[in-house]
């Protein structure tokens, strides 16, 4: 009852943020036609796939939903991609992004970034659950694979002394984890949680056992020019309430990720109202 009754204010406020303010040019076009368009991945499973059925899902797509129901909407989900998100958005193809995106001072100039932050991925480990590796201080002196200029290569060099065997793409190191060539593989934890939940056999005897490092945020983004108007303050408002209610932590727990630190300590920051 009680979650019920946080979700339905939560619902309420955000629908008061859209009208509370003056309209914007985003806000126009949607309510005029109904249609919120979202840039989705559809290659990064969990975060944003295709079923057995064509049907793109995921944890963003359902960000995505959400956002269209509060503003009384349809949903239309397009299919974007790293190289080609941020100038979507540009041209007026999508209303917004929930594109695994990633925070730089580069892209503020570009798209509007919007905060608090709905997830973040940093410094992991794949590696063999048999391989004994239980803390980041193990990795010492073992060889690690690593994709070529990859950041977290030097500081897990650096840091833990690890033997980094750098591939020239992510496909030759996963191939040499599996060859034995390497007890395990750095990447960002977003995307080895992306292999461990694809449900590939190869992969049911291994796992990411250490604590994720160097957290790197990722946001929403809107048009540049709507970052401070009505629907720049109504995504804020909704992502500041899917963090004080626990929708994110629910999410997560849905899509078969391990839980983070990092959404623990938003929920308990903005349920209090910090």
């Amino acid at each position: 009852m009680r979650k019920l009754i946080v979700w339905a204010t939560a619902a309420l406020s955000a629908l008061t943020v859209v009208q509370a303010y003056a309209q914007s040019p985003a806000l126009d076009r949607i309510k005029n036609s109904g249609v919120l368009r979202v840039g989705v991945k559809t290659d990064y499973k969990p975060f944003g796939y295709l079923d057995p059925k064509g049907a793109v899902v995921g944890l963003e797509p359902d960000l995505a939903a959400d956002l269209a129901q509060k503003l009384k909407v349809k949903l239309e989900l397009v299919p974007v991609q790293t190289a080609n998100r941020i100038e979507f958005l540009q041209q007026g193809r999508i209303d917004l992004m929930i594109a695994t995106m990633s925070v730089n001072d580069q892209r503020r100039k570009v798209v509007g970034v919007i905060e608090p932050f709905y997830y973040a991925g940093g410094t992991s480990l794949l590696a063999r659950k048999s391989a004994g590796i239980k803390t980041w201080e193990d990795v010492r002196g073992k060889d690690i694979c690593g994709t070529q200029g990859a950041y977290y290569n030097r500081a897990v060099a650096q840091k833990y002394g690890a033997n980094i065997v750098a591939f020239p793409g992510n496909v030759e190191a996963l191939n040499a984890l599996l060859t034995g060539s390497c007890v395990g593989f750095v990447q960002d934890s977003t995307l080895l949680a992306s292999i461990i939940s694809s449900g590939e056999a190869k992969w049911n005897d291994y796992t990411t056992p250490l604590p994720v490092q160097d957290l790197q945020p990722w946001a929403i983004a809107v048009p540049i020019g709507e970052l401070n108007t009505a629907y720049g303050d109504f995504v804020r408002k909704t992502v500041t309430q899917w963090h004080a209610s626990g929708y994110l932590i629910e999410e997560e727990k849905k899509w078969g990720l391990k839980p983070t630190e990092f959404l623990k300590e938003n929920q308990t920051k903005l349920a209090a109202g910090k």
